[in-house]
């Protein structure tokens, strides 16, 4: 596996939590990362946390990373890039202690579905425009993004 530090989306995932009003979410604890040679056929993204013993170990805050799976994330439309980004995001508590929330019932289809609805009404309302891509992605009319 490789892994690279993505920028981009670090900066998106960021505007994604403050847009969406996830006050409890520190935007310079989070990150992204791009991976890729990972033999998972099924996993789109995932988070990761320093673990609590971790934390204590390096006097450290908790930080969460989103590992976006190269070669699952980027098969993806614009929209859909969002909403696993969203997905991700939805996982982290919030008291933001270093642990997670479940699935059921905080991060499913419908509330995932529910805040990329919030998000893109946010955002038209506040630049008058909803499209977006990022790299190698496409934006809501089809356009490629850059990598």
């Amino acid at each position: 596996m490789k892994y690279a530090y993505s920028q981009y989306w670090t900066e998106k995932a960021r505007e994604i939590a403050k847009t969406l009003g996830m006050n409890h979410v520190l935007p310079h604890r989070i990150s992204c990362i791009e991976s890729k040679g990972t033999k998972t056929r099924r996993t789109i993204a995932r988070i990761h946390t320093l673990s609590k013993a971790e934390q204590l170990g390096m006097q450290e805050l908790p930080f969460y990373t989103i590992e976006l799976i190269t070669e699952q994330f980027y098969r993806q439309a614009a929209e859909q890039q969002l909403r696993t980004i969203i997905h991700e995001l939805m996982h982290i508590p919030h008291n933001f202690g270093g642990g997670f929330r479940h699935h059921r019932p905080y991060v499913n289809a419908r509330t995932v579905e529910k805040h990329y609805q919030n998000y893109v009404a946010r955002r038209t309302e506040k630049n008058g425009q909803g499209k977006d891509a990022g790299p190698g992605g496409q934006d809501t009319e089809g356009n490629p993004g850059t990598q």
